[in-house]
């Protein structure tokens, strides 16, 4: 059973047993939100890009000893995701995380910030992926000042 947590803070300061999540369009320009951040964190843009990864899907990087998982959940930087390309690159993450063994999970509320999602309907989304399965969740709220959190 999938346990799930929400915290207030950094997601880049979790823990390093935990691969990351986020999402992200398949012309990766990535130059938004939280996207900026991992891009200039994680780089490997040309592997991200051969891996030519269609909404719906997720492009993998192993980064040390955890992955880093980009979320594609639409087309172009500028469009905006369906719950129904969320979910398909929900249960793509959960494939890969299975057969790699992956039990710990940190990603912010994905698809909520720029693309305007509704987080209480992709929490309920990622918990129904994750039922089954064995994992560790946590979601990162952005906290700047996490003092007046």
């Amino acid at each position: 059973m999938a346990s799930f947590t929400e915290v207030n803070g950094d997601l880049f300061s979790c823990d390093e047993k935990f691969s990351l999540a986020h999402c992200v369009a398949a012309d990766l320009k990535m130059g938004k939100g939280i996207a900026v951040k991992f891009r200039n964190k994680f780089g490997n843009m040309a592997q991200l890009q051969s891996q030519n990864v269609k909404p719906g899907g997720v492009a993998v990087v192993a980064q040390n000893s955890r992955f880093v998982y980009n979320l594609v959940t639409k087309e172009s930087s500028w469009g905006k995701p369906t719950y129904q390309s969320l979910h398909s690159s929900l249960v793509a993450m959960r494939d890969h995380m299975v057969k790699n063994r992956v039990t710990n999970l940190a990603m912010p509320r994905i698809g909520c910030g720029l693309d305007g999602l509704v987080w209480h309907k992709v929490r309920d989304l990622i918990q129904d992926v994750f039922s089954s399965n064995v994992v560790n969740i946590v979601i990162y709220n952005y906290a700047p000042n996490s003092n007046n959190a």
